[in-house]
């Protein structure tokens, strides 16, 4: 007599919230997510203040975000968001490419940074490994943080804090800041994904950080991995201020 096999339950749908002051854009975002098994669109929102309000009442396990709204901007509803509920992530979703618009939504707890040009099995890509606690970094998203850096200087390091940091670390580090998953990670190094996973929050505990985009700042910041292959993006002689 076979043992009977028990089926594995389905993960639940990664519930989204999605704010943007164009009721076009939101709707947009909806169906895109609702053409695939695996979301859940829990909500929407018209600006930073009905953001705040909203993730209180809904408590989505992701919100798409658009940084320029009225009443309340996109960067002070993540501020308040991430302050009330700092398990819920947050992914901006904007037309700008503004390197200091990348700078402070890192620094306000985003987890994310994409583009409203972006093509849907990106979007999808991004929510699925947000919500699991992956980050978003690609090698241009690291190369406009490091160029902020290196246009406003660095702040006093703490070298004790690094200096925590072991080997495996360092090298789990790295792999991170070149826009690698817990997959690659573990495969790149001969280690589990548990083992990445475990390795990644004894970083952010050691270094006092919230989420791994503000790891991946952070160790740019203070050349904690090989910046060789991130170079500062060339500027646009032709841009001019987006929304």
């Amino acid at each position: 007599m076979r043992a009977s096999r028990r089926r594995e339950a389905p993960d639940p749908p990664v519930r989204v919230l999605v704010v943007d002051d164009h009721a076009l854009v939101r709707r947009g975002v909806a169906d895109v997510l609702r053409d695939e098994s695996g979301f859940a669109v829990v909500g929407q929102a018209e600006d930073g203040a009905e953001a705040v309000s909203r993730a209180r009442e809904l408590r989505p396990d992701v919100i798409l975000m658009d940084l320029y709204m009225p009443r309340l901007s996109g960067l002070e509803a993540t501020r308040q968001i991430k302050a009330a509920l700092p398990g819920t992530r947050i992914v901006v979703l904007t037309v700008s490419e503004e390197e200091r618009d990348l700078f402070e939504a890192v620094k306000a707890g985003a987890e994310g940074y994409l583009l409203k040009n972006v093509a849907p099995p990106a979007l999808r890509a991004t929510l699925r490994g947000v919500a699991r606690g992956e980050a978003y970094i690609t090698p241009l998203m690291a190369s406009k943080i490091l160029h902020e850096f290196a246009r406003h200087g660095r702040p006093p390091s703490e070298p004790s804090a690094a200096a925590a940091l072991t080997a495996r670390e360092r090298e789990a580090l790295q792999l991170l800041t070149r826009g690698a998953v817990n997959k690659e990670i573990a495969a790149a190094l001969s280690i589990s994904v548990n083992t990445v996973k475990s390795h990644l929050r004894h970083i952010m505990e050691k270094l006092h950080l919230e989420n791994r985009v503000q790891v991946v700042s952070y160790a740019l910041r203070e050349g904690l991995v090989e910046a060789s292959g991130i170079e500062p993006p060339a500027p646009d002689p032709n841009a001019r201020p987006t929304r």
